[in-house]
C-alpha cells in the first residue's frame, strides 16, 4: 500500500489546502489513493481537471481517485459519473478530519461516493492551520476564505461559499509559531482578503489585522497576496505609507479599465477608482509595484472599451499582469448577456494586454540597475525584492535569508546581482 498521492490546480488557496488535506489524509490512514483538488475559475480549468483526472487513473489503475476543490463543489455530479472517479467530496468536507477518516483503510465505495454538502451554510472558516507551508523562505497564512460579490463573470462563491474570516488572534499566534520556526516572510492569503474582519465582532478590517501582526509579531517581512483597491481602509495605507515590514507590492483585482464593462461585471470600481488608489499607494510609499488582473474579452466589449483596459495598464503603471481570456462559465449573468466578443478577438486582445504587461516588467527591471535591495533567497541562486521580482545570483546565497545586493542589471524576467 502506497501513500496517497496529491495534485492541486488552481490557485494559492487551493495549494494552501492541498497540505492540510495531506496532514489529514496521512492522520486517516488513507492509502492507494489519488486527491485531485480541482479549479473552476474558467471552463479551461474545469476542462483541465478532467484531463487530469484521466491521465491520474491511467497511471494509477488500482488507486482509489478522489476529486475535490471548487469544481467538485460547484458540479459534483458530473464528477462522480466520471468512470475514474471514486468519490467527490466539497470543499468544506475536505478540510474536516472525519471525512479522511471514512476515506481511509474501510473506504467502501459507491455508498459513500459524493460529499458534498451547501457551501453557503458555512459560517465559519475551516479549523486548520499549517505551519510552515510555502518554500522554506517563505509561508502563506489563510486568513480568510469565500466571498459575498457576485462579480457577474465569477462561479468562485458558489465553490467557496460567503466571506468567513479568521480571527486576528488565531492569526497572529500562527505568525508567531512561524517565525519561531525562522520563516522571513509571510503572506495573507483568502479568495478575498479585503472582506476580512466583516463578519468578525467590531467588523474590524485587514488594515486592522495587518497593523496587528506588525504591532505583536517580529515576522521580516509581510505580504499581501491580493486585494480589491476599492476596499482598502485607512489602517492599510497608513501601513503602506508608515511599516517598511509591508512589502511594497499589491495585486489588485480591477478586471477591467472601462467603466461600463466594470458596471456589466458588476464590480465595486470605476476606472477612476483604480488610478486614484495607485497615485495615493505610490504618493505614501513611492518604492510600491502593483500586480492586476484583467480580463480580455468581456460580453459586449468594443475596441473603444478594450483600448481603455489596455490605457489602464500605464494609467495605474502596473507591472505584473494576470491576464484572463474571457471565458463564460454556467450559472453566472454574464454568460447569458448576449454579444459575445469572437474567439478570435479575444485572443488577440488578450495577447495585446500581455505584451503591455512585458513592456512594464522591462522597464521596472531596467529601472532598478545600481539600485540595493534586501532579498528574500528562494534558492541559492534566486531570490526576490521586497516588490517581488526575481534576482539572479551568480554567487550562491544561504536559502531563506535576506540579503543585500546590488542590482547590476536583468535578463529576461529576472535581475541579476553579483
Amino acid at each position: 500500500m502506497t501513500p496517497p498521492k496529491f495534485t492541486t490546480l488552481g490557485c494559492r488557496l487551493n495549494a494552501y489546502e492541498t497540505e492540510a488535506m495531506k496532514a489529514l489524509a496521512e492522520q486517516a490512514g488513507v492509502k492507494d489513493a489519488v486527491i485531485v483538488n480541482t479549479c473552476a475559475v474558467t471552463n479551461e480549468a474545469v476542462s483541465k481537471a478532467r484531463k487530469e483526472i484521466r491521465r491520474l487513473r491511467r497511471e494509477n489503475p488500482n488507486a482509489k481517485v478522489i476529486v475535490t476543490g471548487c469544481a467538485a463543489q460547484i458540479d459534483p455530479d458530473s464528477f462522480a459519473a466520471m468512470d475514474e472517479v471514486d468519490a467527490v467530496i466539497g470543499n468544506t468536507e475536505k478540510m474536516a478530519p472525519e471525512t479522511w477518516s471514512r476515506l481511509g483503510p474501510d473506504f467502501i465505495g459507491e455508498t459513500e461516493s459524493v460529499m458534498v454538502n451547501d457551501i453557503m451554510s458555512v459560517t465559519e472558516t475551516a479549523g486548520h492551520l499549517i505551519d510552515g507551508f510555502g518554500s522554506r523562505s517563505r509561508a502563506y497564512v489563510q486568513v480568510q476564505n469565500g466571498c459575498d460579490h457576485r462579480c457577474t463573470f465569477c462561479i468562485i462563491p458558489y465553490g467557496r461559499g460567503n466571506s468567513r474570516s479568521v480571527p486576528a488572534g488565531v492569526v497572529v499566534d500562527q505568525i508567531k509559531r512561524l517565525v519561531q520556526q525562522g520563516y522571513n516572510e509571510v503572506v495573507l492569503t483568502g479568495v478575498d482578503l479585503t472582506s476580512w474582519g466583516a463578519d468578525l465582532p467590531g467588523t474590524p478590517r485587514l488594515g486592522d489585522l495587518v497593523m496587528r501582526i506588525l504591532r505583536l509579531t517580529d515576522v521580516p517581512r509581510l505580504r499581501i497576496s491580493s486585494i480589491d483597491s476599492i476596499e482598502a481602509d485607512e489602517n492599510l495605507m497608513l501601513a503602506i505609507a508608515t511599516e517598511p515590514r509591508l512589502m511594497p507590492h499589491l495585486h489588485l483585482s480591477l478586471q477591467h479599465g472601462d467603466d461600463l464593462i466594470l458596471k456589466r461585471m458588476k464590480r465595486r470600481h470605476l476606472r477612476d477608482d483604480a488610478i486614484r488608489f495607485t497615485e495615493e499607494a505610490r504618493r505614501l510609499r513611492p518604492e510600491i509595484t502593483f500586480g492586476a488582473d484583467i480580463i480580455a474579452g468581456f460580453p459586449t466589449e468594443t475596441d473603444a472599451h478594450f483600448e481603455n483596459s489596455l490605457k489602464l495598464v500605464t494609467d495605474c503603471d502596473l507591472t505584473w499582469l494576470h491576464v484572463f481570456p474571457y471565458s463564460a462559465r454556467p450559472g453566472t449573468p454574464a454568460a447569458k448577456i448576449p454579444s459575445k466578443v469572437n474567439g478570435t478577438v479575444i485572443k488577440d486582445r488578450a495577447a495585446r494586454l500581455r505584451a503591455a504587461g512585458e513592456a512594464q516588467v522591462a522597464r521596472h527591471l531596467a529601472a532598478q540597475a545600481g539600485t540595493t535591495h534586501q532579498i528574500l533567497m528562494e534558492a541559492s541562486d534566486m531570490g526576490r525584492t521586497e516588490q517581488f521580482a526575481e534576482v539572479s545570483f551568480a554567487k550562491p546565497q544561504p536559502v531563506g535569508e535576506i540579503v543585500t545586493a546590488t542590482i547590476t542589471g536583468y535578463s529576461g524576467t529576472q535581475l541579476t546581482a553579483a
